[in-house]
């Protein structure tokens, strides 16, 4: 006969919460962003909400600490700010 556990009770020792290294937290998401993440799901053959976030998180941080990318980005920022200073909105806020 198996041990049953009951809820709500700690089962882990102060020192396997120690050894866990990760962090959980919890992420709301609208309709567009679902529909987005479900798509981006099938890019990645990952069929994971969790897995495919994280999949998702470590791809965009190849690609804002990229030197190519960070070099584009730095430019649409750069220009934005002289828009900004100058008074010119041609363009939409995004």
């Amino acid at each position: 006969m198996a041990l049953e556990k009951e809820p709500f009770v700690p089962y882990k020792t102060e020192e396997e919460k120690a050894k866990e290294d990760r962090e959980v937290f919890t992420v709301s998401i609208n309709k567009e962003e679902r529909a987005w993440l479900d798509e981006d799901k099938k890019i990645l053959n990952q069929p994971k909400d969790s897995t495919a976030l994280k999949q998702l998180a470590e791809i965009g941080n190849f690609v804002i600490h990229d030197r190519l990318i960070g070099g584009i980005l730095a430019t649409v920022f750069k220009n934005k700010q002289k828009n900004k200073r100058l008074g010119i909105i041609e363009y939409e806020q995004m």
